[in-house]
């Protein structure tokens, strides 16, 4: 008698019912394991495995190498940094991502903090349950979008979205990427930089939308904060890492920043006090939110829709679908096909 097939998903704090579900009515015993889970109580876990699925926990070498059974490993989300590829690739064990679920829902995300940022919410929200009424004085004195310029960093799938968005409140939008032409910027309305740097220097809002890996570790730090216009307004739905967290803190502590708004951060959870960044608490132009600006119902029934469809596959011992550009993914050459 052949044994019972298993999956093991991380992060169990993201709920996930639909897709629990259909693991479960697939015949497939499932287990949850949650936030920070020690290397080596995966590895256990991992090691009779069919199915791994993770979205922020760290799959390390160790992990891999001791999975006997695994066919597959499903990032339930878009970014792969947490995952020791190169280990998955010479074991033959393809890893697959959901990169589209959100691309929309993300760049919304992103573009209310923008929003709430340059109209001053966030303080003026606070200010107004704590006084009942407000009176138009310079503390309250809030920014157009309309005849602003907007800096992407990142023109991909959800920065395509942000400038489609920006464009719609008639702000001018550049972009800097080095994997995007120019005609293919221009025909989504943007303007293409090669210079990091110049680009900032033109903004009065810049939006982080690139993926996180070698090159674009701490991408923004001392040198790009002293090229942005005092009072700029910065951005990050992406990855935390891409910035350099030390240099932002102390940009908005100068005055050199207007204003940040955070979905992300190097060090996840964010807490009120014993994190790097725990001071940001304190600002009232520095919103913050928990990794969350993708988890909408329409969203997350994408995403566990399609990661059930990526599972299938692999159960079914077919090619999986790689649908990711990232060429951490499309460098894979067996058990995977593209699309």
């Amino acid at each position: 008698m052949s044994p019972r097939r298993k999956a093991v998903r991380t992060d169990a704090e993201l709920e996930c019912p639909h897709l629990d579900a259909g693991l479960r009515a697939r015949g497939i015993d499932l287990v949850l394991l949650p936030d920070g889970v020690a290397e080596s109580e995966l590895a256990r876990e991992v090691g009779d495995a069919d199915l791994l699925l993770m979205c922020y926990a760290p799959i390390t070498a160790h992990v891999i190498e001791g999975a006997q059974r695994l066919r597959g490993i499903v990032k339930y989300g878009v970014g792969i940094d947490a995952i020791d590829i190169e280990s998955a690739k010479a074991r033959r064990i393809p890893v697959v991502n959901v990169p589209e679920y959100a691309e929309r829902t993300v760049a919304e995300g992103a573009f209310a903090l923008l929003l709430a940022l340059a109209k001053k919410l966030a303080p003026m929200h606070e200010a107004m349950r704590s006084n009942g009424w407000l009176w138009p004085s310079a503390p309250w004195l809030a920014s157009d979008i309309a005849g602003k310029t907007l800096g992407l960093v990142g023109v991909g799938r959800i920065g395509r979205s942000m400038a489609q968005m920006a464009a719609g409140f008639r702000a001018r939008v550049l972009g800097f990427d080095p994997h995007v032409a120019a005609g293919e910027m221009r025909a989504a309305g943007v303007e293409k930089h090669d210079s990091l740097q110049a680009m900032l220097d033109e903004c009065d809002f810049v939006s982080i939308h690139c993926v996180l890996n070698d090159t674009t570790r701490g991408l923004i730090g001392r040198r790009e904060f002293e090229c942005m216009k005092p009072g700029a307004i910065l951005i990050n739905v992406s990855r935390g890492a891409l910035v350099d967290e030390a240099e932002l803190l102390r940009a908005l502590q100068d005055g050199r920043l207007g204003g940040a708004g955070l979905d992300v951060y190097s060090q996840e959870p964010l807490a009120l006090s014993g994190h790097p960044l725990s001071a940001l608490f304190g600002m009232d132009n520095v919103i913050l939110m928990p990794h969350l600006t993708f988890f909408t119902l329409e969203a997350m029934r994408r995403l566990e829709d399609e990661t059930l469809q990526r599972c299938d596959e692999l159960l079914a011992g077919g090619p999986v679908l790689v649908k990711s550009r990232d060429p951490r993914l499309t460098s894979q050459r067996h058990g995977v096909r593209f699309g």
